[in-house]
C-alpha cells in the first residue's frame, strides 16, 4: 500500500525536524582538566564539586538554551604533557562550550604555551585554582583565583605586620615558585629590604634535603620562613620543622598550595599543633556559614555527594576551590546568556563583558574586562586573608 499525500508530508516533517528535535535535547558540556589522583587531588576534587554544585542549580533552572549542562573530566595527574593532550582532546569536542583547569601553574602555563599562545586551539579556558602570574596573559583564559603578583606582596606585608622582619624564602623550583620568588622580592625592595636568604627544593624532595634547608635559613638568622609549596612537599617541610627543637623553629607563612591535598593529616597532630603556620586563602565556608547562599550550597552538596558526606560547612575540604568553581561556573552561565549562543567565540568576548553579578566569594562588577593580564582576573588583593588550620570535632578545618 502506497503512502498517501498526508503521510508523505508527515514522513518528510519528521526527517526534516528529528535530527534537530535530537540535537536541541543533547547536553552542553564543559570540561575539567584537573589534577584528580595525585598528592593535590582534593584541590580537584574541590573544583569538581563546585562546578557541580553550580551546575545543579542552572539545570533545575532549565539548563542552557533549554539544555542540560554536563561535567567531563579528565586527570593530568600534575603532569604538563598530560594537562596538554587533556586540552587538546577537549578542544576537538563540538559539544564542549569550555573547559576549567586547576591546579598546578607549572601545567597551565604549559597548556597556554603550547596551545593558546600558538593559536592551536580557541575554546575559553577558565581557571578557579592556579596562581602563576603569566597564565591570563591570553585572550582566551579567565582566571577566579589568586595572583602571584598580588600574593607575594600581601604575604610580605603580612609577614611585617606581625613584627616579622628577617624574611627566607623556601620556595619549590618550578615556574610558581620562581615567579614567587620575583613577587615577594619585587615586595620586599619596596620596602628597602632583601630576603634574609632563599631556598629551593624539587618536587618530591627527600626529608634529609628539607632538615639540611631549613638549618640554613637557622643559621641566616631569619624570623619567619615565606613558603610556596604545593601539599606533599609542604607537609615535609611542616614536620622536619617540627622535629627540630623548640627554640629553632621558625614560624611559615604559607602560600595556599599546601591546602589543595590532605596536608594536615599527613604531618600528624602532634606536628601540625608545634609549628607556627599560616596560609594565603580567599574564602571561608565557615566565616560565610550564616549565609543564606553558603546554607543553599550547603544543602545541594549533601544531596550530591553521598561518597565523601558534606553535612557542615566544616566538611568542605579545600575550600576555595569549590568556592572559586562555583563562582565562575555561574559567571560562565552569564555570558552563555547573555551570548545567546554556544559558539565559543563570542561566549569568550560575552565574559569580557558582564553585568554585575553577586557570587559567594565576592560581588563581581564585572568580573573580568576586555584585554590580557590583570583584565581576566577576578580577584584583588584585597580579597585575601590570612588563615590557619584547627583541629576540630576530630578533623582538620581551615578556619
Amino acid at each position: 500500500m502506497k503512502p498517501n499525500y498526508s503521510q508523505k508530508c508527515l514522513l518528510f516533517v519528521l526527517i526534516l525536524f528529528t535530527p534537530i528535535y535530537l540535537a536541541a535535547q543533547s547536553p552542553v558540556r564543559i570540561g575539567l582538566n584537573a589534577d584528580m589522583s595525585s598528592g593535590s587531588a582534593q584541590a580537584g576534587e574541590a573544583i569538581r564539586r563546585g562546578i557541580l554544585i553550580a551546575l545543579h542549580e542552572i539545570n533545575q533552572s532549565g539548563g542552557i538554551f533549554g539544555r542540560q549542562v554536563e561535567l567531563m573530566i579528565k586527570d593530568h595527574r600534575g603532569i604538563p604533557a598530560r594537562g596538554r593532550r587533556n586540552m587538546k582532546q577537549f578542544s576537538k569536542d563540538a559539544s564542549i562550550i569550555a573547559i576549567f583547569g586547576g591546579l598546578h601553574t607549572p601545567v597551565v602555563l604549559a597548556e597556554k604555551k603550547e596551545l593558546f599562545d600558538s593559536g592551536k586551539i580557541k575554546i575559553p579556558y577558565l581557571i578557579p585554582w592556579a596562581a602563576g602570574t603569566p597564565i591570563t596573559d591570553n585572550p582566551w583564559i579567565f582566571r577566579l583565583s589568586v595572583r602571584d603578583e598580588y600574593a607575594g606582596g600581601f604575604l610580605i606585608n603580612k609577614a611585617l605586620e606581625n613584627r616579622f622582619s628577617k624574611i627566607a624564602l623556601l620556595l619549590e623550583l618550578t615556574p610558581w615558585g620562581r615567579g614567587n620568588e620575583k613577587s615577594m622580592k619585587t615586595a620586599l625592595a619596596g620596602k628597602k629590604m632583601l630576603p634574609q636568604t632563599i631556598e629551593w627544593f624539587s618536587w618530591s624532595v627527600e626529608k634529609g634535603d628539607i632538615a639540611y634547608k631549613l638549618e640554613k635559613i637557622y643559621q641566616a638568622q631569619a624570623d619567619v620562613i615565606m613558603l610556596v609549596a604545593n601539599a606533599p612537599e609542604g607537609a615535609t617541610i611542616v614536620k622536619q620543622m617540627a622535629m627540630r627543637p623548640p627554640e629553632k623553629r621558625i614560624p611559615i607563612i604559607s602560600h595556599w598550595g599546601i591546602t589543595g591535598g590532605r596536608f594536615p593529616e599527613t604531618v600528624g597532630k602532634d606536628a601540625m599543633m608545634s609549628v607556627n603556620l599560616k596560609f594565603l586563602q580567599t574564602f571561608s565556608f565557615i566565616k560565610q556559614k550564616s549565609s543564606g547562599k553558603v546554607q543553599q550550597l550547603l544543602k545541594i552538596a549533601g544531596k550530591l555527594f553521598k561518597k565523601n558526606r558534606i553535612v557542615t560547612v566544616e566538611d568542605f575540604q579545600s575550600p576555595v576551590g569549590t568556592a572559586h568553581a562555583y563562582d565562575l561556573t555561574h559567571l560562565l552561565h552569564a555570558a552563555l546568556k547573555q551570548a545567546g549562543t554556544e559558539d565559543r567565540i563570542k561566549v569568550r568576548s560575552a565574559l569580557e563583558h558582564l553585568p554585575r553579578i553577586n557570587g559567594i566569594v565576592r560581588s563581581y562588577d564585572p568580573a573580568f574586562k576586555p584585554g590580557i593580564g590583570k583584565a581576566h582576573d577576578a580577584l584583588s588583593a584585597d580579597d585575601f586573608m590570612l588563615s590557619e588550620y584547627r583541629f576540630s570535632a576530630n578533623k582538620w578545618i581551615i578556619k
